[in-house]
């Protein structure tokens, strides 16, 4: 496995494998825009064999994929007519997504050699400079593929996960430009802000492109974020590896159900354990 990942990251620009002080440069780099940004970015970390790889894979399992077209709001939840009108929690929009869930990825595969990569799991460690994080227990959600053509998109929302490790597979012809508002929920819902972001009035709001193989570390339970609509006839893959701040963590069965089409009986036995109180 380990020759296998290391044909797949580029580790001579970025020698994760490695305790020198280019390894020490980049974990201090990345750590700096995550405090100040809610996001870091490391371009080309991929190389091209595993771009090409990746694809393949994300290509062979796209009919798997659970595409729905429905309407919701940031937090996954359901309309409260006894909140104000103006409330976020009352404003809807149509999302059209699919999702590849993580049961349709074999161990060695690209995307899971990634994954399963000692390195790479001890350096988003690092990265997120955290004493300890886990590894996503959700057998849905762990490790994904989020798959997007002509017309889809992902409106603004919030994620479940305290962090979110993006890598761009494959882009669109148009389209699919990631956005969000950084830290914009930490102490509280913030719901005016978030109101300002959704209606389009927020001058917090940042764009970027991500390009295929680039690396992206994102504090996605904290900032208001979105896709936006692609045009053209081919596939944007982004794949999603999750992890989490306490064991045992899973999706809440109603969010798990909205994107991936089923829930499993682990997420009905951990409904309603996560220790922080945010809407989902």
């Amino acid at each position: 496995m380990e020759l296998e990942a290391k044909s797949l990251i580029d580790l001579i620009k970025y020698p994760i494998h490695k305790s020198n002080s280019e390894r020490e440069k980049l974990i201090n780099s990345v750590r700096k825009d995550l405090d100040l940004l809610g996001c870091a970015v490391i371009k080309s970390f991929l190389t091209e064999k595993a771009i090409k790889a990746l694809t393949l894979e994300a290509d062979g399992v796209s009919d798997k994929a659970y595409r729905s077209y429905n309407r919701t709001n940031a937090y996954f939840t359901k309309d409260d007519p006894n909140l104000s009108k103006n409330d976020p929690r009352r404003k809807f929009f149509d999302r059209s997504n699919a999702f590849i869930a993580a049961d349709n990825f074999n161990n060695n595969g690209p995307l899971r050699t990634i994954h399963n990569f000692p390195f790479f799991e001890e350096f988003i460690k690092e990265c997120l400079n955290l004493k300890n994080i886990y590894r996503y227990s959700d057998p849905l959600a762990d490790v994904i593929i989020n798959l997007a053509n002509k017309g889809n998109g992902f409106p603004w929302h919030f994620d479940t996960n305290n962090f979110t490790v993006t890598i761009a597979i494959q882009n669109a012809e148009e389209g699919g430009v990631f956005e969000y508002a950084p830290n914009i929920r930490k102490k509280n819902e913030n719901f005016k802000e978030v109101n300002k972001v959704i209606d389009g009035t927020s001058n917090k709001v940042v764009s970027i492109n991500l390009e295929p193989g680039d690396l992206q570390l994102f504090k996605g339970r904290y900032s208001l974020h979105r896709v936006t609509p692609i045009s053209g006839e081919t596939n944007r893959y982004v794949a999603i590896i999750s992890y989490v701040q306490e064991p045992n963590m899973v999706g809440s069965p109603e969010r798990t159900k909205q994107l991936y089409g089923k829930v499993l009986p682990i997420h009905l036995e951990r409904a309603g354990l996560r220790s922080d109180q945010f809407l989902d």
